[in-house]
């Protein structure tokens, strides 16, 4: 009679007493493990059933070594450090903007212990979670007041519901944008109960457009930066000075949703037409919007300044409880902005402008090192160092490209696809760029203590 080979494999009992489960102890749910070692033995039973042979393969300590090998995969965290070397500096699917260290600390410390989120020290009694923020957006804008929500989209939501539920608010047809995930600026402004009141071209709008538009129904003029898209060729729009001036002549606020949240002028890195929160302010803008997390260089986070009666009835909305931020997000957004009370402080300690400020030298010169070490490494067919161009990202100037230096990678016996899977799936994980269907990665997004890791 022939041996029965399904009386060869070991027992789950055998697997779980094999010396590199237990050596596991207690890193792993004992359920999860006894599900992992049901698993492996099932699929030997299976490859015998389909007459595989399985030499070598099912002795209980093989068995068991699998199973930490799948336990090892299951239990890894599903959010993990990517090294960012696709150049773009708000990469939307990687986190956008890398706070700074200072911000992480003040995070960290909210988060472990406790502090005096709606408590005065002074006084002993209660207070706004919001003055946390509050004073320093105002130093930083000039604004009267400010508050600060969990993202843009949410302070456009609550800004229209509190000043414009039921009212209409005007805007430019060219400034009807879509962000994201398919937000469209018309259905934030159906949640929100506001009526949409569309004025002007796709190109051309003025401001008797505007003013032709006011009525009885009228509850706010409303500007939207087009961050995302240019419209180029034969256009006009309306100076939010002159726009700020018709608003005060008919008594109506003026929202100016500048999106991704610039505090300082962005033309000294090159780049042009990026609004400033303080400039949209000092030019009449009744409130301003703005992202935390884009250029600005903190947490995600919504931001509205402006003049103080427009914030109280913001703060007064049942929805700022459901959109108001966490003590570590209000921490590190107050650390963030502390940083830009001191301009130069700001452009060394947050992440994003001291990427903006790399020299081409610079680039140059630490591709040039890595390219070196890559090459004595071995394991590529080709490392090249080479002239490019990248983008900012997370909607931000989207046609003001970036040059920079970039290495294309070559691999021996892998398509650039296998080669770019190979880096994102390794520890750490690292995430390039595709170009001319050469795989590049570029080291202004990448931090200098990564290239040694």
């Amino acid at each position: 009679m022939a041996d029965n080979p399904f009386r060869n494999l070991p027992s789950a009992r055998a697997v779980l007493e094999a010396p590199s489960l237990q050596a596991l102890g207690k890193d792993a749910p004992h359920d999860l493990v006894i599900a992992a070692v049901r698993h492996e033995l099932a699929d030997l039973r299976r490859r015998l059933s389909e007459g595989e042979a399985i030499d070598g393969k099912a002795d209980a300590e093989a068995v068991a070594a699998r199973v930490v090998e799948r336990l090892g995969r299951e239990l890894r965290p599903r959010l993990r450090t990517v090294i960012n070397a696709t150049g773009i500096l708000l990469h939307t699917n990687l986190g956008r903007a890398p706070i700074a260290e200072e911000a992480a600390r003040a995070a960290y410390e909210a988060a472990r212990g406790y502090l005096n989120l709606e408590l005065d020290l002074e006084t002993g009694k209660r207070s706004s979670r919001q003055s946390s923020i509050r004073e320093w957006v105002c130093r930083l804008t000039g604004a009267e007041s400010a508050t600060a929500v969990n993202n843009n989209a949410a302070a456009t939501v609550i800004a229209l519901r509190a000043l414009c539920q039921g009212k209409e608010v005007v805007l430019s047809r060219g400034q009807l944008i879509e962000i994201g995930g398919s937000f469209r600026i018309p259905d934030i402004m159906a949640v929100s109960g506001a009526i949409l009141r569309e004025v002007g071209t796709t190109n051309i709008t003025r401001l008797a457009d505007y003013e032709k538009a006011i009525g009885p129904s009228t509850g706010a003029l409303m500007q939207v930066h087009s961050s995302n898209y240019r419209i180029s060729g034969f256009t006009k729009s309306v100076p939010l000075v002159e726009l700020a001036a018709l608003g005060q002549k008919h008594h109506l606020p003026v929202i100016d949703d500048i999106g991704s949240g610039a505090l300082l002028d962005f033309g000294r890195f090159g780049f042009q037409g990026e609004p400033v929160a303080g400039a949209s302010i000092r030019a009449g803008a009744d409130l301003v919007l703005f992202s935390g997390d884009k250029l600005l260089g903190g947490p995600q986070a919504g931001i509205l300044a402006g003049r103080k009666e427009w914030i109280q009835k913001i703060e007064k909305d049942p929805l700022m409880r459901a959109f108001r931020l966490d003590k570590m997000t209000l921490a590190a957004l107050e650390a963030t902005l502390r940083l830009y009370l001191q301009e130069e402080r700001a452009l060394r300690e947050v992440p994003g402008l001291r990427m903006l400020a790399l020299s081409l030298d610079e680039l140059r010169q630490r591709a040039e090192t890595l390219a070196v070490r890559l090459r004595e490494l071995g394991g590529l067919a080709g490392v090249k160092v080479s002239e490019d161009v990248a983008y900012v990202g997370g909607g931000s100037l989207p046609d003001q490209p970036m040059k920079t230096f970039v290495l294309e990678l070559e691999a021996r016996g892998l398509s650039d696809a296998e080669l770019a899977h190979r880096l994102r799936t390794g520890t750490p994980a690292v995430m390039g760029r595709l170009r001319d269907g050469k795989l590049v990665l570029d080291l202004r997004t990448v931090f200098p203590h990564q290239e040694t890791d």
